[in-house]
């Protein structure tokens, strides 16, 4: 398939987001509980809204890859068969979940909703971080199904790609929690960055996995089915176009295998690898100039992996339109 660049910055960008957010309250229980320092409520704020500017800017992304933005309305209307109809609905309630969260926090306007036995207060903020953590949860699932539910193309039709969507995206969330906190909450950096190196090697095995499977994977149509001629022997020699089509521009990535192959390693290196190194790092020399640079690193790395993602998808109709005259 041929990646779109709008809709590589969409995914990045939204998983990084949702990941900040479900990082976000996710400190944000563990203090509740107790297991963690309240501390850190200054850090709550910002986060949230860092997380809906990111969110903002992959909508506004989005509307790049529409041929009609006027009518992206009406892309609502399949939600009982669409996963994109879903993503749809769940994206905006996912962003006003996160807006009334960051104002919550930001405002002060946090009213207490119940007293728990231990002493512990459960405020507005809480209840609207857990709608939030399950329309985050929701929305990675919309978004992986757009491209898992697709038979055809047997690259994304895996249950790895949904687990590639929630991992990476929270690895980079986690990421930038951890860079965040250490400007504004820097006793709790550790927290975040003890999580993000875990979710970043978790991504890395389940990103790993998808990466064997595609390379076993074998065509199950061939030219023959293709164009239904059964002569054992056929040769292609032309597209059947003397110029190019909305087939061969949209369904192919048009670049060498080798350069495909340079991104396979680059997404790797990015996006895993140094983020992992920087990250620890910060645990040997309690610097936070390097959680900054590993997060530029990951998102970097995780752009150059949609990218990838997309291309690595052979469209069955690359078949009959694998040969230029």
């Amino acid at each position: 398939m041929r990646p779109a660049f709008s809709v590589i910055l969409l995914t990045t960008l939204l998983g990084a987001g949702q990941g900040l957010f479900l990082a976000t309250f996710t400190h944000q229980a563990y203090a509740l509980l107790g297991v963690l320092s309240q501390d850190a409520k200054g850090l709550y704020g910002p986060a949230a809204a860092v997380s809906l500017a990111l969110l903002g800017a992959g909508l506004v992304a989005s509307f790049f890859h529409l041929g009609r933005p006027e009518r992206a309305w009406r892309s609502a209307a399949m939600w009982r068969t669409s996963w994109l109809s879903r993503e749809v609905i769940v994206l905006p309630a996912f962003m006003g979940t996160v807006f009334l969260y960051a104002a919550a926090h930001l405002t002060g306007f946090n009213p207490v909703l119940l007293h728990l036995a231990g002493g512990a207060s459960v405020d507005a903020s809480v209840a609207i971080g857990v709608a939030g953590s399950l329309f985050a949860f929701a929305l990675y699932v919309c978004t992986a199904m757009i491209y898992a539910c697709l038979k055809f193309l047997r690259e994304w039709h895996s249950p790895l790609t949904v687990a590639n969507y929630i991992l990476l995206g929270t690895a980079s969330g986690f990421t930038l929690a951890a860079a965040l906190a250490a400007a504004l909450a820097p006793a709790e950096a550790g927290f975040f960055a003890g999580w993000a190196l875990a979710f970043t090697a978790l991504g890395a095995i389940s990103r790993g996995a998808s990466l064997v499977r595609n390379a076993r994977l074998r065509p199950v149509s061939t030219v023959q089915t293709a164009i239904g001629v059964r002569h054992p022997v056929i040769r292609q020699i032309t597209q059947g176009f003397t110029a190019g089509s909305f087939n061969t521009r949209e369904f192919f990535h048009g670049q060498a295998m080798s350069l495909v192959r340079s991104v396979r390693w680059i997404f790797l290196l990015f996006a895993f690898a140094i983020p992992a190194a920087l990250v620890a790092a910060h645990f040997a020399t309690g610097s936070s100039a390097v959680l900054s640079v590993a997060v530029v690193a990951q998102m970097a790395g995780l752009m150059a992996e949609r990218w990838f993602f997309f291309a690595e998808a052979n469209h069955p109709q690359n078949l009959y339109y694998q040969a230029v005259a």
